[in-house]
């Protein structure tokens, strides 16, 4: 994957109000003795990407004291540990990145004994390509990337990234991305390739494709699509499907479909880096964040899609069934997560990007 990520972590993070209460009176003990370990754990995680009372819950459950720290991207996250954890027990990165951690042997393999939640990881997280057999993760929240779009200024549903890439029906409305990897990833899927396709060929195809809608491309926004679509500035933006859940909730004018072409399927994970001072606790603590309860006091929080099917189950209706949070099963389908395509194909699309961007 590139080094490179765009400002959209911290406001797909966004905190989304809510009603939810805090829990009291939880018991979530774990199914092992912390006694060999100081009371302590030291988290790394994204902004408002937490529970609003998880925190405190596994503290008065295990005993266990929480420092968090925050970050705003993968590049800080990796930039922060590549050079020796500086004490940080569990962190939360997204799928490609946690690949490039394990091949940097920047993350050690968790012990499955010591989670006996994760029967509670819902069927198609149980295993991960980015981490077979999830020896150094365990599964958070997902979501998906697609097109937010105002329902009144289109023509029927835009359900292809067509509307996007290739035509000029909403020239000088419409906004993508600015940055290579989803920016080309869409194009890729258009196409027909794979979303991490590292043939020249076929990135070649979605450069020409690119240069030649530019014309019809308002900006490349670096995550305030969902702003730009939301004051009308745009018919049509390439954005998280979080963010535009958000608009949805204030806009009913506003909707959000993945491609039939598919998608980026991202997912975030929690993990243990290399030199954690606390790695009993830290398992503790993914123990805790898979329970059903303490699973959905996150969920009510946060709002993405979780991979806890048993926090999933206590939910309501209007989330379980909500498309834009979970869409068919058909269309996920088609979808792939982000891959680690090392330094050679990240420095290929960075160059191809460039071009883009200078034409």
């Amino acid at each position: 994957m590139p080094r490179f990520r765009p400002g959209y972590r911290p406001n797909r993070r966004s905190l989304i109000k809510s009603g939810a209460a805090a829990l009291a009176g939880l018991t979530f003990l774990p199914r092992f003795s912390l006694a060999e370990e100081e009371k302590k754990l030291n988290l790394y995680n994204w902004d408002t990407y937490i529970g609003e009372s998880t925190l405190t819950d596994f503290t008065n459950a295990t005993g266990v004291e929480v420092k968090l720290d925050l970050y705003a991207d993968n590049d800080e996250l990796f930039a922060k540990l590549k050079g020796g954890n500086p004490g940080y027990d569990v962190i939360v990165p997204t799928n490609d990145t946690l690949e490039r951690m394990i091949k940097a042997d920047m993350v050690i393999p968790i012990d499955h004994a010591k989670i006996p939640n994760m029967t509670n990881i819902d069927e198609p997280f149980k295993d991960a390509s980015f981490d077979p057999g999830r020896k150094y993760s365990i599964p958070y929240m997902w979501g998906t990337l697609g097109i937010g779009y105002r329902k009144s200024a289109v023509n029927g549903t835009p359900d292809s990234w067509k509307v996007l890439y290739d035509s000029n029906e909403y020239a000088g409305a419409i906004s993508l991305l600015g940055d290579q990897q989803n920016v080309l990833g869409g194009g890729l899927k258009y196409l027909g390739y794979s979303w991490n396709s590292t043939n020249p060929d076929e990135l070649k195809k979605v450069e020409e494709l690119l240069i030649k809608q530019k014309k019809n491309i308002k900006v490349f926004a670096n995550d305030n699509g969902q702003d730009l679509l939301a004051a009308g500035e745009v018919k049509l933006c390439q954005e998280w499907n979080g963010d535009i859940k958000q608009i949805i909730a204030e806009d009913d004018d506003v909707d959000y479909i993945v491609p039939q072409e598919g998608s980026l399927l991202w997912q975030d994970t929690l993990a243990i880096p290399k030199g954690a001072p606390h790695p009993e606790n830290a398992h503790a603590f993914m123990n805790f964040v898979l329970d059903a309860e303490a699973g959905k006091e996150i969920v009510e929080t946060i709002m993405y899609a979780t991979a806890n099917k048993a926090a999933k189950e206590l939910m309501p209706e209007d989330y379980r069934n909500n498309p834009v949070v979970f869409p068919p099963a058909e269309i996920i389908a088609k979808c792939e997560p982000g891959l680690y395509l090392g330094e050679e194909a990240t420095k290929l699309r960075d160059e191809i990007w460039t071009r883009i961007r200078a034409s």
